[in-house]
């Protein structure tokens, strides 16, 4: 049997694995796998394909390659068609209590928002929708699922979804609603954010594309040409509506369904051209180039592969990685990633916390209330197609850099690379959970850039939003502030929590020595990990404990403080008694858990 100090790391170990933070659900499951740890993790969570070696009970059980001295993410196992089967104890498992998840569904001008468990299904969702939005089950269509389409029978604990999720809905069987000519609806529709789903003919990929609707056909195309490679002057468009007559026309009054539309995108054809025909057309490129300002373009009209071109803009603005591979320290890594962002976007960027995560974690969070910060995490791929025109137009935005500057501790960091990748998502496991690091684990290369908004917690570090890098400057700023909003307020209640705390600090007795009467040395471990310990008299009321553990962020009406063996509630004790009553004496390590 493992002693008393065993099984306190090995419960450290298995909440830390499995985001289990009930501590009691935690021990139970435990106590039916004989504390062996990997067996009881592969109890609650699903393992695909792979060896995983016990080291505490000796067996082989299917699963992936895991250490559970690291905290580390388990590492993917190779894919396989066959269902996974996970390892199920012989005993009953005490069920989860299932998440709640929060959507934003968006229909035409309007926007629901759905609060439901994970335990319910897609259909679920649609039903509620129904009822609000007045549109037929057999109407809708339900997008934006970062796993792609999924069935109305398909529960959302398996889409592995984080807290909050924005959705849209789709009618395309229903007519659109009648369009006014006044200026207020114009307006409101400059502000609506268009989707464009946009598909490469030769290639037969799709690209889902934010434009607002003060944004241009001309644009559009220009960041049609930095995903594809096809100048503007060779594309050859299907979908565009009869009345989208001039490429300086805003989307906004182009005619586009609200708030998708579809469209194809192809090369136009263009006749062969002779040996002397290119060569004497190649003396004038320079001119032509500096007529409109286009070389980059020109250059296949003038018998130049497009996809060599674009290869060599690729390869010249990517002289060296953004960040190096295996780097041993964090700080080296961002100097890197600041020097060569900047060589290839400019100088008018956010400035990037240089150091480890833990570090922008102190700077953000760990400082007196009315100074802390959100924290926004700016994660990089090189072979998203995404990448160049969300760095360029949405990243290095004045507005956007500006408000970063004065409200967020910004940090990056580079997942182009698989050692890299692995080490984000090890970070993002220990700081924010195995549901966040399955998020971003099941992201497709397309999707990044990834944005992550950061708001520190009194027990956690919470994911306010994880923006794709399909998004506008309007979209990427109307989130930002909305993260804003909700951190305000959050603030403020800080602000006065700390100063209750402060109170209750300077009203504590002095801790005693270790020689003095006789002690006792508590050790308390929080819900994010971290212990507290300190000495108090053994004839020390247990209000004292209680005050203590309130000045560190952790009131007693709204926290449990729980022995483990034997299994105890204190804050269910009388706060006058002293230590030596309540049995607390002379050491003992500690709990602390949210109340329900």
């Amino acid at each position: 049997m493992a002693s008393n100090m065993d099984r306190e790391m090995i419960l450290a170990d298995f909440q830390a694995c499995t985001g289990i933070e009930n501590i009691d659900e935690a021990i139970t499951l435990l106590e039916q796998n004989n504390w062996d740890l990997v067996a009881a993790i592969n109890g609650v969570i699903p393992q695909e394909n792979g060896i995983l070696q016990s080291d505490y009970g000796g067996e082989t059980v299917p699963g992936p390659v895991f250490d559970p001295a690291s905290h580390a993410t388990p590492a993917p196992a190779p894919s396989s068609s066959s269902a996974f089967r996970p390892v199920m104890p012989s005993r009953q498992i005490v069920e989860r209590q299932p998440r709640m998840l929060d959507f934003r569904v968006e229909y035409r001008d309007r926007n629901v928002d759905v609060v439901l468990e994970d335990s319910c299904t897609v259909g679920e969702i649609k039903q509620i929708l129904e009822n609000e939005l007045q549109v037929p089950l057999s109407k809708m269509l339900l997008k934006g699922w970062k796993t792609g389409d999924v069935e109305d029978s398909t529960v959302l604990k398996s889409l592995h979804l984080p807290k909050n999720n924005s959705l849209y809905v789709l009618t395309p069987d229903l007519p659109p609603p009648s369009s006014s000519s006044n200026v207020g609806a114009l307006q409101e529709s400059l502000n609506q954010n268009f989707m464009l789903i946009i598909t490469h003919r030769e290639v037969q990929r799709e690209y889902n594309l934010n434009f607002s609707g003060s944004s241009t056909i001309q644009e559009v195309k220009r960041n049609v040409y930095d995903l594809t490679s096809i100048p503007v002057r060779h594309q050859l468009w299907e979908g565009w509506p009869t009345s989208a007559t001039d490429d300086s026309m805003c989307l906004a009054e182009s005619g586009l369904s609200y708030p998708c539309h579809r469209l194809t995108v192809g090369r136009r054809s263009s006749p062969t051209q002779t040996r002397e025909q290119s060569e004497e057309q190649s003396t004038d490129v320079h001119m032509v180039s500096d007529s409109d300002g286009d070389d980059f373009e020109d250059a296949p009209e003038f018998g130049v592969d497009d996809g060599e071109v674009f290869g060599m803009a690729s390869s010249a603005l990517r002289k060296s990685p953004m960040m190096p591979e295996n780097a041993e320290n964090e700080g080296d890594a961002l100097l890197q990633f600041t020097a060569e962002f900047s060589s290839r976007y400019g100088d008018c960027h956010p400035v990037f916390f240089i150091g480890s995560l833990e570090a922008a974690f102190q700077e953000a969070f760990y400082v007196k209330a009315r100074d802390r910060k959100l924290l926004a995490i700016y994660l990089h791929h090189d072979e998203s197609v995404l990448t160049n025109v969300f760095c360029s137009q949405m990243l290095c935005a004045e507005s956007i850099v500006s408000y970063l500057s004065q409200n967020f501790i910004t940090w990056a960091w580079d997942l182009t690379k698989d050692a890299n990748r692995a080490r984000f998502l090890t970070m993002c496991n220990r700081h924010f959970g195995s549901v966040v690091a399955q998020t971003i684990r099941t992201q497709k290369t397309d999707q990044f850039p990834l944005f992550l908004i950061i708001m520190g917690k009194r027990s956690s570090n919470e994911v306010l939003n994880v923006i794709q890098g399909n998004t506008t400057v309007d979209e990427l700023m109307m989130r930002l502030m909305a993260a804003m909003e909700i951190f305000t307020a959050q603030q403020q209640e800080d602000i006065k929590d700390e100063a209750i705390r402060l109170s209750l600090e300077q009203a504590l007795p002095p801790e005693p020595k270790e020689d003095a009467e006789p002690v006792s040395k508590l050790r308390i471990r929080t819900p994010s990990g971290e212990f507290l310990e300190r000495r108090f008299l053994a004839s020390n009321k247990l209000q004292i404990v209680f005050d203590f553990v309130a000045s560190k962020g952790f009131p007693w009406d709204e926290f449990k403080l729980l022995s483990t063996f034997p299994r105890r509630d204190i804050t269910q004790l009388d706060p006058n008694k002293s230590l030596l009553e309540v049995k607390l004496f002379p050491q003992e390590t500690l709990f602390l858990e949210a109340k329900e």
